[in-house]
């Protein structure tokens, strides 16, 4: 059955066609008959008992400057859609949390994917402290010298911005460099947030695997190999896509962390794992949909889709 669906996510103008997800995920949608809506999470409100949107009929196409049209601007009633893609960027600051809070008073009548209570609660740094067997000796903190403790007692280390994206603010610190009471200082003139601290793991620079589940299941990875002079991994600095299998400690790491997900109604997810730890579990915006699908030639969207179908039809 066709369904309404609403996509609320950033300027669809400068997208990228070849790997942006959540164009593949409206392609999908327009190919199975469903009709689509988008606005940006500004034109998200509140108003007197309704949670509504200002925006566009979308319908999309795989044409490079011409990968969108629009129709006439309207304000809708997302109570009317059947399903809401949350779907903007991090950082994950009080805008983005603000508009979970707005989406859940429809969800889950209007099914928002993924749930937005629990992106709310399972920001990706903060998720994977569910399963400490699984992850690389890690600390969240904002003390200077609590991190000076940790970083003494495990050799290299990585620091980041516990809300941030995309391989921004990322810094690897060895052991005896003499900048993190700096980045600290600086850390701390942006915001008030702690950070997060890891033991480095030099197995990044054999990449840093994507692994993506559909409600609670492995589907299929690529690898992210750091350009040459960086550590990090991520695709929007330089790294480098992949193809390669799902291992034995990846579908270990999935069976661990899959019932949760599903549970929680965190459909579509990406997971990073560097050797054989989980680093982060992706539940905001996960990206990496298209570059699997070229490197296994499969419809992973389909799944996406069909498990999103499924929950409607069982509604």
């Amino acid at each position: 059955m066709p369904l309404k669906v609403a996509i609320q996510m950033d300027p669809i103008g400068p997208i990228d066609i070849n790997a942006d997800s959540t164009f593949r995920i409206a392609e999908e949608a327009q190919a199975r008959g469903h009709s689509l809506f988008y606005y940006t999470p500004d034109k998200l409100a509140y108003r007197e008992g309704k949670v509504v949107a200002r925006g566009w009929p979308l319908t999309v196409q795989r044409v490079e400057g011409d990968h969108f049209t629009l129709g006439d601007e309207v304000e809708v009633d997302l109570a009317d859609y059947d399903v809401v893609w949350l779907r903007q960027d991090p950082p994950f600051d009080m805008g983005y949390i603000t508009t979970t809070h707005i989406l859940d008073m429809i969800h889950p009548d209007t099914l928002v994917v993924n749930d937005p209570f629990w992106v709310r609660n399972y920001p990706e740094k903060l998720l994977v402290l569910n399963f400490p067997d699984l992850t690389p000796p890690t600390m969240i903190a904002r003390d200077l010298d609590t991190l000076k403790s940790f970083r003494a007692a495990h050799g290299d280390v990585i620091l980041k911005p516990l809300y941030g994206n995309g391989g921004a603010g990322v810094f690897k610190l060895k052991q005896g460099d003499s900048n993190l009471a700096s980045l600290h200082e600086m850390f701390s003139g942006i915001n008030r947030e702690p950070l997060i601290m890891q033991k480095f793991l030099p197995d990044v620079s054999k990449g840093d695997k994507r692994v993506i589940l559909v409600d609670g299941e492995p589907v299929g990875a690529i690898n992210r190999v750091p350009a040459e002079g960086e550590t990090r991994s991520n695709m929007h600095v330089g790294g480098r896509p992949e193809k390669v299998e799902l291992t034995g400690r990846d579908r270990e790491i999935c069976a661990a962390i899959g019932p949760l997900l599903r549970e929680k109604g965190q459909i579509f997810v990406g997971i990073d794992v560097i050797g054989d730890w989980l680093t982060e579990i992706n539940v905001t915006s996960p990206t990496g949909i298209q570059e699997l699908e070229r490197f296994d030639n499969v419809n992973i969207t389909a799944k996406i889709w069909e498990a999103i179908e499924a929950r409607r039809a069982a509604a």
